[in-house]
């Protein structure tokens, strides 16, 4: 596939539904914003904060770094995602890759979101290989229970194309804990083996790796603030705006464009 210019995907992320106006309802976003502020672990994603963020202060930040609307007088409807915010970080990510290849970094790849955003990090991933940077997998079968989501209620670690996902023994499992990124990193130092030395994931698995002092990128929704507030205290070095939830078929062009910009093609 011809990568798509700047111009080119900005249309086709607010065409297709993954910026511009989202499926993500603002009702759902205010509230997981107010989930995060009264401490919830589940929408931390493993982070820890420097101070204790206010509601007002989430919605400025969200705003600012995704485009979500800053009025909060809004509280009910289609909330937003600024394309050309999405565009600036799938840049960062680009270049941040480009410097991995040109220094042959190791890198781990891991999602929360296997049937979706699996396939764009695994051509990141190949791409990375081919110019000679080591890919990192550990904690292979390593299991722990999550009681409060839909049974079975057992999730273990699996690596797919060398990207690490969660399965409840059987079919891959959305997740937001941050348990599967611990463990991996957890199995490397008891291997006395080193960290990778550039992670990008999503959910718990991109929270970790940033709590835990490794250079992470991630990617996340409206709905999903954590990783731009550790964005914002310098755990992530870049935190990606996205609809997460179209096919992976539908990521194809940011793929591609994170590809051609950062020479991997």
């Amino acid at each position: 596939m011809t990568p798509p210019t700047r111009a080119e995907l900005v249309t086709y992320l607010v065409r297709k539904g993954i910026a511009g106006h989202v499926d993500t309802p603002r009702q759902n976003n205010l509230r997981h914003y107010r989930r995060l502020v009264d401490g919830d672990p589940y929408h931390r994603f493993g982070l820890t904060f420097s101070h204790d963020w206010t509601f007002p202060e989430v919605l400025a930040l969200m705003s600012k770094r995704c485009g979500v609307v800053a009025d909060e007088e809004y509280t009910w409807g289609i909330d937003t995602i600024d394309p050309d915010l999405t565009v600036d970080a799938l840049e960062g990510v680009a270049d941040r890759l480009a410097l991995a290849a040109e220094r042959r970094e190791s890198v781990m790849f891991a999602t929360g979101h296997p049937l979706k955003l699996r396939a764009m990090y695994a051509a990141w991933k190949g791409a990375l290989a081919a110019r000679g940077c080591p890919v990192v997998t550990a904690a292979e079968g390593y299991s722990y229970e999550v009681p409060a989501e839909r049974p079975p209620s057992r999730r273990t670690v699996v690596w797919r194309d060398d990207v690490a996902i969660v399965t409840d023994g059987h079919h891959p499992r959305h997740s937001h804990h941050p348990f599967a990124m611990r463990a991996i990193l957890g199995d490397l130092s008891n291997r006395g083996e080193a960290w990778p030395q550039l992670v990008i994931a999503d959910h718990g698995f991109a929270g970790a790796a940033g709590e835990a002092g490794v250079p992470a990128m991630g990617f996340a929704d409206s709905n999903d603030p954590a990783l731009f507030l550790g964005e914002h205290e310098g755990k992530l070095l870049v935190t990606v705006p996205l609809d997460d939830g179209y096919p992976p078929e539908d990521y194809a062009p940011l793929r591609d464009y994170v590809l051609a910009r950062a020479g991997l093609v």
